[in-house]
């Protein structure tokens, strides 16, 4: 039988009633068509699965009665950070969705030098929101109980000028990269991959990242698009360096 996984942005713990969001709400009533009694797990992202039961299923709330607290362990050993290129519509839901099934602790959407898609500080906030939403959703499929970290979009230039020194592996996928993933042995801190929109990353770009002592990453002969490239990197590297 399926297991019915519910995000919730709230505390949990057994022996509380948890009235669900209401679009968590919405779903167990007019898509699954649940009914109380029937078993469910919560989880806020703090690495635990909360089991419980409908208590209540009506038109305008629904409750869950928590039972009990299970630590999830399917984090993968290997901490990944994803520095995307924003990409145009829905690529980049797709991107984050599989970016967090693969294991990722964290993703940087970018603006890069070749990025079509421009966005301002509302339009920012309100896809940023949308991500973490398709974060959501993705760890209720894959069973992950801990959400990895999204920000809003960040200039290239901006973002490496703050990244900490903590010794994580800098790479960037390049089709003239000569770094290859079997070659590589990741430190403890992990790997940061940096992916190119659609156009790809810029001269400016390289130089900058290059600067910041990122190395080229290639993929093998075929020049992938970039929602294909980041995630055939992210397999490949948890394939040969994480749970995989």
């Amino acid at each position: 039988m399926r297991t019915i996984r519910i995000h919730v942005e709230q505390s949990l713990a057994p022996g509380t009633a948890v009235i669900l969001p209401a679009q968590a709400a919405e779903h167990v009533v007019r898509v699954l068509r649940l009914a109380a009694g029937e078993p469910v797990v919560l989880f806020n992202g703090d690495g635990h699965d909360y089991g419980g039961r409908l208590a209540e299923v009506g038109k305008r709330q629904v409750t869950v009665v928590v039972e009990g607290r299970e630590p999830v362990s399917c984090e993968s050993p290997l901490p990944l950070v994803l520095a995307q290129g924003v990409a145009r519509g829905e690529k980049m839901d797709l991107i984050v969705q599989k970016a967090t099934e693969l294991g990722v602790a964290a993703i940087v959407p970018l603006v890069t030098e070749r990025s079509e898609v421009k966005l301002d500080g509302e339009r920012a906030a309100k896809r940023l929101a949308h991500w973490q939403a398709v974060i959501a959703s993705a760890c209720e499929q894959c069973g992950r109980a801990v959400l990895p970290r999204i920000v809003a979009p960040l200039p290239l230039t901006a973002w490496l000028g703050g990244l900490p020194d903590d010794g994580a592996l800098r790479l960037a996928l390049l089709p003239e990269g000569h770094g290859r993933g079997r070659d590589l042995v990741p430190p403890a801190a992990g790997a940061i991959l940096v992916v190119g929109p659609e156009g790809g990353l810029g001269e400016r770009d390289v130089a900058s990242l290059t600067a910041r002592g990122f190395r080229g990453l290639q993929l093998g002969p075929r020049i992938l698009r970039t929602e294909t490239a980041g995630l055939a990197a992210l397999a490949a590297l948890q394939a040969l360096h994480g749970d995989l």
